[in-house]
């Protein structure tokens, strides 16, 4: 007796083609040797990074926190220049989330001054690196002056066809979610027209592609509510470099580690 055809969502995905199972990668028994990628099927379109470390990197120098801070921005600028040349074209950096305002005075207001003092101060190098600036999160929660001076930078890297940069800056993943809610109610969208796609042209990241492999560095194994939405069928790569120490090496043990994996979307 034939069976029925099983009944799905509708809006679940196409079934995959049914395909050979694939080997499992040799163990390498050690660090990961970093590889130049050799096509771009083998090229992440979006790579996130949680950017963790900074201020244990500092105490473990005897330095304050804000110099921890000023280090890690140091690791934005050189890692940058690498990830242009590995022809990457969208990068998300977690810089700064709503929970961080639980942090010092001093803490945060540092935080405000080194983005509002690197965006300015590199916006001539973003620009000839064909870098464009975008910053995620609540921006009209920030300082006036931070807002003005970030903005105006901000402007003039929109031609930048390169790399397309996201800072998450005063982020965090279910308050975007709830922004995305509150624009899709307001725009007046009714319920039966709100399925994924529509969520996803209301978030911050509108536009772009998910991030295909999200980075940790420091150790730590969560999203600390970072693209938690994007982030669904992402792979996930944790190392324990602290952020300021992470460089072009480690970027690329992260980059060969990724192509290794199969990626299989649930099917």
């Amino acid at each position: 007796m034939a069976r029925a055809p099983l009944a799905r969502p509708t809006d679940a995905p196409p079934i995959a083609h049914v395909t050979p199972a694939a080997s499992a990668p040799p163990e390498t028994g050690g660090a990961v040797e970093a590889e130049p990628l050799s096509s771009p099927e083998e090229r992440p379109s979006h790579v996130a990074i949680i950017m963790d470390g900074n201020r244990r990197w500092a105490r473990e120098r005897g330095l304050g926190e804000i110099d921890g801070h000023a280090a890690g921005v140091e690791a934005i600028r050189a890692l940058l220049r690498h990830v242009v040349r590995r022809g990457v074209p969208v990068l998300s950096l977690y810089a700064f989330s709503r929970e961080n305002w639980a942090r010092s005075d001093d803490e945060v207001t540092g935080l405000f001054g080194l983005l509002e003092q690197a965006i300015r101060s590199e916006t001539a190098e973003l620009k000839r690196q064909g870098v464009r600036v975008r910053l995620l999160g609540r921006l009209d929660e920030l300082p006036h002056e931070t807002r003005r001076s970030i903005g105006a930078a901000l402007a003039e890297t929109a031609g930048g066809e390169r790399l397309q940069l996201n800072v998450a800056f005063n982020y965090a993943g279910r308050t975007e979610l709830v922004d995305a809610v509150r624009r899709l109610v307001a725009s007046g969208v009714p319920p039966e027209r709100i399925d994924e796609q529509a969520i996803s042209d209301a978030l911050y990241t509108a536009g772009l592609p998910d991030p295909d492999l999200v980075i940790r560095t420091g150790g730590e194994q969560r999203l600390s509510n970072f693209l938690i939405w994007q982030s669904a069928y992402a792979e996930l790569y944790v190392c324990e470099t602290l952020w300021p120490d992470f460089g072009s090496d480690a970027f690329d043990a992260a980059l060969a580690e990724f192509a290794r994996r199969t990626r299989r979307y649930g099917r």
